[in-house]
């Protein structure tokens, strides 16, 4: 039981166990808006933003991370609506200019190769109860908003036009969404690192709609996969010595594919569903 009586498991696990539900909580409309690669864009931005960190004398990173991936959040919004260029197309351009300014700057300092590593594979047993408290309050924040705004929130998911003509402020649920979308991002990082994090704002989610048959369903599945995805990645890497990132992952994705063959007899599109319907 070494995994429950060291501190720094109790945490790592506390984290999973916030973290990962978050973020399929976030998942499901994410892949409903077919945002999958903001997220990475995002992630990515974060290792510019640890470089600036270092360069201007921060220990922590998590406020250069926050700060860069906001600005280049912001960015990608902007210029979809200024440019009329496709999301894929900014989101490349941001996504490789942040890597390659992250990677400049990262090259010409010294000494920081232990926390770029955290950065990029992610280091979930380094995690601070300042980190804990923050990522505790965040999700408190997107349940309440989630159950507060579905209606809206799914209206927008499904078609932006229609939300706009019901009268929905749909530019200012865009940027809002950006902004809890990115601040969540950064703060997983810790978890699986820049390299996984979209993983756990995808996977679970889309597990979730081959088992359900509504939104809410979705939410709920989505949420519960992903709490047991991140505890039992965190105790598999514990008992097995492995990273704790990757583990997390593997775990969802066979989850995952369980999903997808549980589904072929249960789930909405399952053979049974179709003969029952009218």
């Amino acid at each position: 039981m070494g995994i429950l009586t060291e501190p720094f498991m109790q945490r790592a696990l506390i984290g999973a166990l916030i973290l990962a539900p978050l973020c399929a909580l976030l998942g499901v409309f994410v892949t409903a808006r077919r945002m999958a690669f903001f997220s990475d864009t995002v992630a990515h931005a974060s290792l510019a933003g640890t470089a600036v960190s270092f360069l201007v004398g921060l220990s922590e990173p998590t406020p250069g991370m926050l700060v860069v991936s906001l600005l280049v959040a912001a960015s990608i919004v902007w210029l979809r609506e200024k440019s009329g260029l496709y999301h894929d197309t900014i989101m490349a351009l941001l996504l490789t200019g942040s890597v390659a300014l992250g990677t400049v700057i990262l090259s010409r300092l010294r000494g920081f190769r232990g926390e770029i590593h955290r950065v990029l594979f992610g280091d979930i047993l380094a995690v601070g109860m300042t980190e804990l408290v923050l990522a505790a309050l965040l999700l408190g924040l997107v349940i309440l908003g989630a159950a507060w705004l579905l209606s809206p929130l799914s209206l927008i998911a499904a078609n932006e036009d229609l939300a706009h003509v019901a009268g929905i402020p749909v530019r200012w649920f865009n940027y809002g969404f950006v902004v809890v979308l990115t601040v969540t991002v950064t703060i997983t990082i810790r978890l699986v690192g820049i390299l996984l994090v979209g993983a756990l704002l995808v996977i679970p989610p889309a597990a979730a709609r081959l088992l359900s048959r509504n939104l809410r369903q979705e939410i709920w599945t989505a949420i519960a996969l992903g709490a047991f995805s991140g505890t039992a990645g965190v105790g598999l890497s514990y008992v097995g010595d492995l990273p704790c990132g990757p583990s997390i992952v593997l775990l969802s994705i066979t989850l995952f594919f369980v999903a997808l063959v549980t589904s072929r007899f249960t789930g909405p599109n399952s053979a049974r569903a179709r003969a029952s319907q009218p």
